[in-house]
């Protein structure tokens, strides 16, 4: 009887997680079925197939949105802001977990409440800030600021990795004379390139698919990020839908490809992260 429940448990969970996966999936069926028709197909059946696939959509939205002019922005911003995140990230959070302090325990814990702080709440101010600093317009400054806004889940999860790691391995290297930042990017950081991977996947798949933080930074089109080039093809009284959508397809695969390679990583790194922290 009781082997009777689990199968019968294990198969509506099946069932459920297929019609949720499908769920998932229709709107990326959706955007490339559509992304191979031409305006007025599209409006006569969205959830048909296309009478004719139309590739040259594909073709006239890499070259409209210079796409690899703006996929190099959104390159740059992303390597930037991922450097910063993982080194000031990775000694804040390794500091903070081996020093054991009232005001240690403060610093994490405003780290941590700051990821409780809703963008909407902050963004007046970081606009003004941005301008008075001068970063406001340029790709380094879009990357200091996505550095601001990222690294407190980086401490977060680094802080509950190092714990992870036994003490004695820095207690030899101080023994051999090494000195606190040695003995952190020779035995410390190689250590944590699981909970590194995991860190870069997240942050380039939120710089990447960005849109909010990007429009109010950026106003020369030369440095547009690959959402905002892609912005440019909704109109005030029309949009071009099948370049719109062919280019969102094309914007979409890298994240895509990214995500099924590494989601694994993704998964195991936040966990251990997270339950020791």
């Amino acid at each position: 009887m009781n082997k009777k429940k689990v199968r019968g448990s294990e198969m509506l969970a099946s069932i459920l997680l297929t019609a949720l996966s499908l769920l998932v999936l229709f709107p990326i069926y959706m955007a490339v079925m559509n992304s191979l028709k031409d305006y007025g197909e599209i409006f006569q059946s969205v959830l048909s197939l296309p009478k004719r696939a139309l590739i040259e959509n594909y073709r006239i939205a890499f070259e409209k949105l210079s796409l690899v002019r703006s996929t190099a922005n959104t390159v740059i911003v992303a390597g930037i802001g991922i450097l910063g995140i993982v080194l000031a990230g990775s000694m804040a959070g390794y500091k903070l977990s081996r020093t054991k302090t009232k005001l240690s325990s403060c610093i994490f814990f405003l780290f941590v409440a700051s990821m409780l702080v809703p963008f909407q709440a902050i963004m007046i101010t970081l606009y003004r800030i941005a301008k008075v600093t001068g970063v406001k317009g340029s790709s380094w400054g879009l990357g200091m600021i996505y550095i601001g806004l990222g690294v407190s889940l980086a401490v977060f999860l680094f802080h509950g990795f190092v714990k992870m790691i036994p003490r004695e391995m820095e207690e030899s290297s101080y023994l051999d004379g090494a000195g606190e930042i040695k003995t952190f990017f020779c035995i410390i950081f190689p250590l944590l390139k699981p909970i590194i991977g995991t860190v870069v996947v997240l942050m380039f798949i939120w710089m990447w698919n960005d849109y909010l933080i990007p429009a109010l930074m950026i106003t020369d089109m030369k440095q547009y990020t690959i959402v905002l080039s892609v912005n440019m093809l909704f109109g005030e009284f029309s949009s071009e839908w099948p370049l719109i959508l062919a280019a969102l397809v094309m914007a979409f695969i890298p994240i895509l490809v990214i995500y099924v390679i590494f989601q694994k990583n993704i998964m195991q790194g936040v966990l251990e992260g997270a339950v020791k922290g």
